[in-house]
C-alpha cells in the first residue's frame, strides 16, 4: 500500500525590494558617523600602541602600554571603584524604580500628577542635579547632624574617602529611578487584570500575588532595566565631577575620568589603551542589551 500523503507546498517568502532612494537618506548619518565616532576609535586603537604623549613623535611599542595597565593600581582602583558604585546603584535603583512602579499602578488617587512628578529628575542635567546635592551633604546636612547631636551626619560624606561612594551613588540613583520605573510601569500595565482577579478568588493574599504572578511576568522588564542601568553607570562622569571630582583623594574616580585625566596629563598613548579596553566592555554590554530587548519584543 502506497502512501498518497503529498508534502505541503513550499512558501516562498518574497523578498521585498529597497527603494535605492532610502540609502541616499542613509549616506549622511553614514559620513557623520564614520568621521565622528569610526575614524577616532580606530586612530585612538593605533595611537595605543605608541608611547605618544598626545603630541610631538612617537614610537610603536606594541602592547607594552595594555601589560602595564593590568597592573596599574589607579587603574585597578578606577575599574574596582566604577564596578562597585555600578553595581550597588543598579539593585538601589531597580527596588526604587520597581516598588514605586508598584504604587503608581494600583488604585490610588493622583497617580497620574505623581508619575509626572517623579519623571522630572529625567529633565534635569547630571551636573545640576550634582552641585545641588554637593551643597545639601557638605552644608545642610552637616548642620541638622549639629542641631540633633548625631556625630556622624555632623561631617559631609563627600569629605570622607570611605563614605563619599555613598553621596555618588544616592545623587545617580535620584536622576535614574524614573526612567527605570517607566520600564516597569509598562510592564506592570501590561499584565491581563484577569490574573490578578483568579489569583485572589483562589486566595491569594498580597505577597503570593506579587511572587507568583507580578515579578515571573515582569521578569524581562527587569532584566532589561538591570542591563540598561549597568551599561549607563559605568559611563559615569557628570555626576561624579560636580559631586566629588574624583575624590577624596581617588576614592570615587571612575574609568572615564581616570582616562580622561590621562590625556591632559601626558599618557595620552596610555589611556587610549585604557580607553581601548573600556570600549570593548561598553561595546559587549550593548550587545547583550540589544539581544535582550530583541527577545523581550519577540515575545511581545
Amino acid at each position: 500500500m502506497t502512501s498518497t500523503t503529498e508534502a505541503p507546498p513550499r512558501i516562498r517568502q518574497k523578498r521585498q525590494r529597497v527603494d535605492p532612494v532610502y540609502y541616499l537618506f542613509l549616506l549622511p548619518a553614514l559620513a557623520l558617523f564614520t568621521v565622528a565616532i569610526t575614524v577616532p576609535a580606530i586612530t585612538g586603537i593605533v595611537y595605543s600602541f605608541t608611547d605618544s604623549i598626545g603630541f610631538g613623535d612617537s614610537e610603536f611599542i606594541g602592547f607594552l602600554n595594555y601589560a602595564v595597565l593590568f597592573t596599574d593600581p589607579a587603574v585597578l582602583s578606577s575599574y574596582g571603584f566604577t564596578l562597585g558604585f555600578s553595581l550597588a546603584t543598579v539593585i538601589l535603583v531597580n527596588l526604587i524604580a520597581f516598588f514605586l512602579a508598584l504604587g503608581l499602578t494600583s488604585q490610588i488617587r493622583l497617580k497620574n500628577a505623581l508619575r509626572s512628578a517623579f519623571v522630572i529628575p529625567m529633565v534635569v542635567s547630571g551636573i545640576i542635579i550634582a552641585y545641588v546635592f554637593q551643597y545639601l551633604f557638605s552644608n545642610s546636612l552637616p548642620a541638622l547632624g549639629e542641631t540633633i547631636g548625631n556625630p556622624v551626619l555632623s561631617q559631609s560624606i563627600l569629605a570622607n574617602a570611605d563614605l563619599a561612594w555613598i553621596g555618588v551613588v544616592i545623587v545617580t540613583a535620584w536622576q535614574a529611578v524614573p526612567s527605570a520605573m517607566l520600564i516597569y510601569i509598562a510592564g506592570l500595565l501590561s499584565i491581563p487584570g484577569d490574573v490578578y482577579e483568579a489569583a485572589q478568588i483562589d486566595g491569594a493574599g498580597g505577597w503570593q500575588r506579587l511572587r507568583s504572578i507580578t515579578i515571573p511576568l515582569v521578569a524581562g522588564y527587569i532584566v532589561i532595566n538591570v542591563i540598561v542601568s549597568f551599561k549607563n553607570f559605568i559611563n559615569s562622569y557628570d555626576i561624579i565631577v560636580g559631586l566629588t571630582n574624583g575624590g577624596p583623594g581617588t576614592a570615587t574616580r571612575s574609568v572615564a575620568m581616570t582616562i580622561f585625566t590621562g590625556f591632559t596629563g601626558g599618557d595620552y598613548a596610555y589611556q587610549m589603551a585604557n580607553a581601548a579596553i573600556f570600549f570593548l566592555i561598553a561595546i559587549f554590554l550593548a550587545v547583550l542589551q540589544l539581544r535582550v530587548t530583541r527577545g523581550r519584543a519577540a515575545i511581545g
